[in-house]
């Protein structure tokens, strides 16, 4: 049995009838699906974001420059990045019982090795300045192997969500497993930080490698496919909610269409795609700007200390896990299914906490408006290139779709690293850097975001109105 058939999507089963039976097996699988998927994907992070208490130790043991360990670095952002999009597609044809599992062992694997490399290249016996370059690139190449096989788990996680949960109940579901990259990348530092520490850098590898190893043979135990494949009907005619469709004019079921047709035109040839994907950018500019150069604005353009500014950027996270769930909350109970408003509130209260922060002058305060623009960035991170992609084109291409838009979000993450130091740069004088140029260059990301999301909005509401 090759790759293809062992991946292959399991067949629809014949519909079972028992509707005691059908309520029992929806209610224990769509539980088990989903704190599967959480728990999947915050091991998934454990294996991401540990090199960050790594590197340290690679830099002290290797001699290696700052230079050489961004290169080491950037490897995960530019194959996780390309991955998105390429997985996305295979995972919409793929078993999600073995796809989801698969992609967290191969990384496991990679962050094994990664800390064995050290040993194999000095079983080699080159000099050292050799050796050295040897094994930088080995660690860059593992490291990038890493985020190939990670950026497999969000498309898989997106096809299980769409298809075990309905609109009108999505947004709540999904902003809740959305705090697994919250919960991961705490969980990351707690533990690879720990043995790091105690252990040395090695085991910041080796220990969240063999974790994630043995959590991908319990979730192949865990995780199903579709409900079809065990014979549950689709979700929506199990909650009695009407399927959306983007033309419910449109004559050509998709039924009929091979997915190769329903891919180019719920993806490449779907103009809401192509602005989520571009709003997408934006959002991870804002994103990935707060996270990599906050601490760093707070220090030169409000001269707070670095352990202070530290605990300032805490709040980043935990209170973006509030807005994550408010947004889905929002979305499903408030605006009934509807994402678009809730975009344009989260954006229009990113712009304000971005001009409040330029302009405060009181230290507690900050701790506040840090937070608050992690509730805010946070939302629309999780809307738009996860939820809002997946229901504005078609189940069958939910994890293409979903991986369409995360490759635009990672453009935007590269934008926001060169982005904001070059603003900064370039609003300086006799070597001086501006750092309000950080501000104007996140405050503009924010302001175009909302402009193409009230664009969004208005196409939401003209196809409303076509309705009635």
């Amino acid at each position: 049995m090759g790759l293809k058939e062992f991946f292959k999507e399991p067949p629809v089963k014949p519909v079972i009838t028992d509707g005691v039976k059908v309520e029992s097996m929806y209610s224990d699988w769509r539980l088990r699906i989903f704190y599967s998927c959480f728990i999947g994907y915050t091991v998934f992070y454990l294996c991401k974001k540990n090199i960050a208490v790594a590197l340290p130790g690679i830099m002290s043991e290797f001699g290696y420059s700052a230079t050489e360990l961004g290169l080491l670095g950037s490897s995960l952002y530019l194959t996780y990045g390309i991955g998105k999009f390429v997985n996305g597609v295979l995972a919409d044809g793929s078993d999600v019982r073995k796809f989801f599992p698969a992609a967290l062992l191969m990384t496991s694997i990679a962050n094994i090795l990664f800390a064995l490399a050290p040993n194999a290249v000095q079983i080699l016996g080159l000099d050292t300045k050799m050796s050295g370059i040897v094994l930088l690139w080995i660690f860059t190449f593992l490291w990038g192997i890493s985020g190939w096989f990670q950026s497999a788990g969000f498309p898989a996680v997106a096809k299980s969500l769409t298809y075990w949960y309905s609109n009108s109940e999505r947004g709540t579901k999904w902003s809740i497993w959305s705090c697994s990259h919250q919960a991961g990348t705490f969980f990351s530092f707690i533990i690879a930080g720990h043995v790091a520490a105690n252990y040395g850098w090695r085991t910041a590898f080796l220990v969240p490698g063999f974790l994630a190893m043995i959590t991908s043979f319990w979730l192949f135990d865990r995780l199903r496919d579709r409900p079809q494949s065990l014979g549950l009907p689709d979700i929506e005619e199990y909650r009695q909610e009407p399927v959306k469709v983007q033309n419910p004019t449109e004559q050509n079921s998709e039924d009929n269409m091979s997915y190769v047709q329903i891919f180019k035109k719920y993806v490449l040839c779907n103009k809401t795609i192509w602005l989520l994907a571009i709003a997408y950018v934006f959002v991870y500019i804002i994103r990935f700007g707060a996270e990599d150069w906050m601490i760093m604005y707070l220090k030169n353009a409000k001269n707070i200390e670095l352990e202070e500014g530290t605990k300032m950027v805490s709040a980043l996270p935990l209170i973006g896990i509030c807005g994550t769930i408010c947004a889905g909350l929002i979305s499903d109970k408030l605006f009934k299914g509807k994402r678009a408003p809730v975009n344009l509130i989260y954006l229009i209260g990113v712009i304000i906490t971005i001009t409040v922060l330029k302009f405060n002058t009181i230290n507690e305060l900050n701790y506040v408006i840090i937070g608050l623009l992690g509730a805010f960035t946070y939302g629309p991170q999780m809307m738009i290139g996860g939820l809002c992609a997946v229901e504005s084109s078609s189940k069958k291409v939910a994890s293409a779709a979903s991986g369409f838009t995360g490759t635009f979000g990672y453009i935007g993450a590269f934008l926001s690293a060169t982005g904001t130091g070059f603003v900064v740069d370039k609003l300086g004088s006799g070597g001086q850097e501006n750092w309000d140029g950080a501000i104007y260059f996140w405050l503009a990301s924010g302001i175009i975001c909302l402009i193409i999301c009230s664009i969004l909005t208005i196409d939401e509401y003209k196809k409303d109105r076509k309705k009635i």
